[in-house]
């Protein structure tokens, strides 16, 4: 039987007390710059939610703990264990264990319009267990976005998903979301396990709240990746590309569904 509760080896550097009651968790590895940049733009909203960034051992000085106590960051939890998933799931385990009622996810990397935070939380409020923010809600809210993920995320993996679970995501592997702590606890779900450890988590966490009726809903959100033609990703080359489907295809077929009896 699987564990229901298995986040990895973690270590946490406490900057403040938890201020509010929900948390933003950036995901980070070696952002540099851009991570930076994304928490002064945050700045405004720091009263809304506690800032925690989930880090798998920056090594570019990004994570400078003195910047991120000027930041106002609530806390940096690093693990020496790989996968986006991983970081992710050590930001929800420490979220429930700190009594956050809900969170909201996004990547550390720059692309993001972190200024849409207020309309994730305000969700919350009204009582929705997973808001998915999307590029593509209500017009073009991206820039410079690859013509090769543009097509897998239109006219792949969203409508895999929609058949699937019966709700029509737009922006599947945009990480930027809020996620209710009702939802996270259910026994259904189980997300602190350690089979998510690449990017199973992502797909699992929006698939199941629409198969079991959770509420759901799409806001529209703005992401821009850089004018030079980089790609801030941690997706690189055909094999990581072939991982995503499968864990995909593996998500929709209920591999990953939990064992309520766990």
């Amino acid at each position: 039987m699987a564990e229901p509760w298995h986040p990895p080896l973690y270590e946490a550097h406490e900057f403040f007390p938890r201020r509010t009651r929900y948390c933003l968790i950036v995901v980070a590895l070696n952002e540099g710059e851009r991570l930076q940049a994304q928490l002064r733009r945050m700045w405004p909203n720091a009263n809304l939610a506690d800032v925690i960034i989930a880090d798998g051992r920056s090594t570019d000085g990004s994570t400078d703990l003195r910047f991120l106590r000027d930041c106002r960051v609530r806390a940096l939890l690093v693990t020496d264990e790989r996968g986006l998933s991983t970081a992710t799931r050590m930001g929800l385990a420490y979220a429930l264990s700190q009594g956050y009622e809900g969170v909201v996810t996004v990547d550390g990397n720059g692309k993001d319009g972190v200024e849409a935070l207020p309309r994730f939380l305000e969700a919350l409020e009204q009582g929705y267990d997973l808001v998915q923010g999307s590029r593509f809600r209500h017009g073009r809210m991206h820039k410079n976005t690859p013509l090769e993920r543009y097509l897998a995320i239109r006219f792949i993996l969203a409508p895999l998903l929609w058949a699937a679970c019966g709700y029509r995501y737009t922006d599947p592997t945009n990480a930027f979301r809020a996620i209710s702590s009702r939802f996270l606890q259910d026994r259904r779900v189980q997300p602190i396990r350690r089979v998510f450890i690449h990017f199973s988590l992502q797909h699992y966490l929006i698939y199941r709240a629409a198969k079991l009726g959770f509420r759901v809903k799409e806001i529209p959100v703005y992401r821009a990746y850089p004018e030079d033609g980089s790609v801030p990703t941690k997706i690189h080359g055909w094999r990581t590309k072939v991982l995503i489907l499968r864990e995909m295809l593996a998500t929709l077929s209920g591999s990953y569904d939990a064992d309520p009896r766990a």
